[in-house]
């Protein structure tokens, strides 16, 4: 994929959309990155990058405050710490995954604040290997307008990363979604990123895969399972179950 292809067709979305430009949320992580550096070539100053800590670490704050003086970002903080707090004491208690998932839910209405205020689009920053196990929230970082980077994987989001000249130090940074201390994606999923994209390879290349059988398996139920998260709600068509009776 050639970047004047991806800056393109980013141009034409917003375009199309008769948006004014693009906002999206910048974590610090290679993802994020990637898509800011993308939306500057594409859109140059009618982009905002928000920056959304939430009980976040210090480590992320920095790498993506380095991002906005690399790339002259433009840019905005708004700290949700106290709002998530505020949340979880009106809430009834729940689990690690509940309480964890309001964060990135947070972080989309705060998009979609500034998205509507300037009417630019949302930006997302998920990539193939996360999309197609799930691994993102629903109406979270899954609840976007457009998806640049999500139909490469890992590997190939950071070849990218290179070529755009991204910080090695975000480049090579132990990717974390920052939901509590001490996270990291590798060991919530289970198996590390060159697995993934070595297995979600395999399995469209219809090709022998030299990971273990179990992790292949778990890949292939983590596809099935959340599918759901990947399509549209789904309807009780009621129209046409009266085509089929006539």
């Amino acid at each position: 994929m050639k970047i004047s292809e991806l800056v393109l067709w980013l141009k034409n979305k917003v375009k199309q959309a008769g948006a004014k430009g693009i906002v999206f949320g910048l974590s610090g992580g290679v993802d994020s990155a990637v898509v800011a550096a993308l939306v500057k070539k594409a859109v140059g100053n009618n982009h905002l990058a928000l920056l959304l800590p939430c009980h976040s670490s210090g480590h992320s704050l920095d790498d993506a405050s380095l991002m906005v003086k690399r790339f002259k970002l433009k840019s905005k903080i708004i700290d949700l710490t106290a709002t998530f707090d505020q949340m979880i004491k009106i809430m009834p208690k729940g689990n690690d995954l509940a309480r964890a998932n309001l964060k990135p839910r947070l972080r989309m209405m705060t998009l979609y604040y500034f998205a509507n205020n300037l009417n630019y689009l949302v930006c997302g920053t998920g990539n193939y290997s996360e999309c197609m196990i799930g691994y993102f929230t629903k109406y979270g970082d899954g609840g976007v307008d457009i998806l640049p980077i999500a139909d490469m994987l890992k590997r190939d989001v950071r070849k990218l990363a290179k070529e755009l000249n991204i910080p090695d130090k975000i480049i090579q940074k132990t990717p974390t979604a920052d939901l509590w201390h001490g996270q990291t994606d590798e060991q919530e999923m289970g198996l590390s990123y060159d697995e993934l994209d070595c297995i979600l390879s395999c399995i469209e290349q219809g090709k022998k895969c030299a990971v273990p059988r179990a992790k292949i398996n778990k890949v292939k139920k983590m596809i099935k399972a959340s599918e759901h998260k990947r399509v549209f709600p789904e309807i009780y068509r009621i129209n046409q179950k009266l085509k089929t009776k006539s």
